[in-house]
């Protein structure tokens, strides 16, 4: 705004036929990131990030690479609106966005990031099945897929307990769970390796529980996904985070170590011996999925591969970070 005198002044000494009118408006900054070109270049160059397409800098080819849809972008870029003011907009605005969009479209899969082996003793195991499950729950034009069920199975080891509260509403030694889009499963016994972990939960289940209550009326109080140990596919999943710890790290320091010092550590987990119902290896790059219970997640354009999937973690399916901070403001409090 402070050049309109001189870029106006340009205008009436040239000879064009109409006089464009110029409107000036603030920068859209969001907080937990830098949008300064020297200072991400600092990052790749440190080796702080795989690159400009990393899936945590905030570049159209980084969040398109972290699986965040255009129209979700558009979506973000309307709620702020326009302003003349400077300020910055929350990352939860742009998140909410991102998730609002992909839980519409994204069809859902189940993957088991810690896998627990699940042994159905009272299941026949030359008798395996091929069970239905809609690829969105709300919407029947997407389909539906094929799920293998047999004897063994692989649960998430965060769902299992050999003893709980009763907020624990997943899988406990001595009671019931429900198996998502399957049956019902009663946990009997766990065996032990030598060093005390858990390597395997033997249970039954109910084969009158197949999209049904049990027949005793009393319904399992948690549903947990799963995938089949024969069939399983080995995908590796790279769970990303914010790049930076703190709310505004452009006033962490001028000095580019400051800016280093801010990053969060823990802004990229990888897990290599994740497991994945078979339909994921099918999955095109750049596809996104729900993986259900986990988030949304999509497959890397340059790495993910039929023979080697590999997914990147997109969004959460609430705000873990928001929920996080406040627990963490709580305890300081107190």
């Amino acid at each position: 705004e402070d050049h309109r005198p001189l870029y106006e002044w340009f205008l009436q000494q040239l000879p064009v036929p109409n006089q464009p009118r110029q409107f000036e408006f603030s920068r859209l900054n969001v907080n937990y990131t830098v949008t300064s070109k020297r200072k991400l270049k600092h990052l790749v160059d440190a080796g702080v990030v795989d690159g400009w397409d990393d899936p945590r800098m905030p570049t159209i080819s980084g969040m398109r690479r972290r699986g965040y849809a255009a129209q979700s972008l558009r979506n973000f870029c309307d709620s702020t609106g326009v302003t003349r003011v400077n300020g910055v907009v929350d990352m939860l605005q742009l998140e909410f966005a991102v998730r609002e969009h992909h839980n519409v479209n994204a069809p859902r899969a189940m993957v088991v990031m810690q896998p627990l082996k699940i042994v159905l003793s009272n299941y026949d195991a030359s008798n395996a099945e091929q069970l239905r499950a809609p690829n969105h729950p709300q919407n029947e034009a997407m389909g539906s897929r094929s799920l293998p069920f047999g004897r063994e199975l692989y649960i998430d080891r965060e769902d299992f307990r050999e003893s709980a509260n009763k907020k624990f509403k997943r899988l406990v030694l001595g009671k019931k769970v429900r198996l998502r889009n399957a049956y019902v499963i009663f946990a009997e016994s766990v065996v032990h390796d030598e060093q005390g972990e858990i390597i395997e939960v033997h249970c039954s289940y109910d084969p009158a529980t197949l999209g049904a209550d049990p027949p005793d009326g009393v319904k399992p109080k948690g549903v947990i996904q799963w995938v089949s140990a024969e069939h399983a596919v080995g995908i590796e999943v790279r769970e990303y985070d914010r790049l930076f710890r703190i709310e505004n790290p452009e006033r962490a320091g001028s000095d580019e170590q400051a800016l280093l010092e801010s990053v969060n550590p823990d802004s990229l987990r990888v897990h290599r011996d994740c497991l994945a119902e078979p339909s994921l290896a099918e999955a095109s790059p750049e596809q996104v999925f729900q993986f259900e219970r986990e988030g949304y997640f999509v497959a890397d354009r340059h790495l993910h591969t039929n023979a080697k999937p590999v997914f990147n973690k997109t969004i959460g399916l609430r705000d873990s970070w928001g929920k996080a901070n406040n627990e963490a403001s709580s305890s300081g409090a107190k």
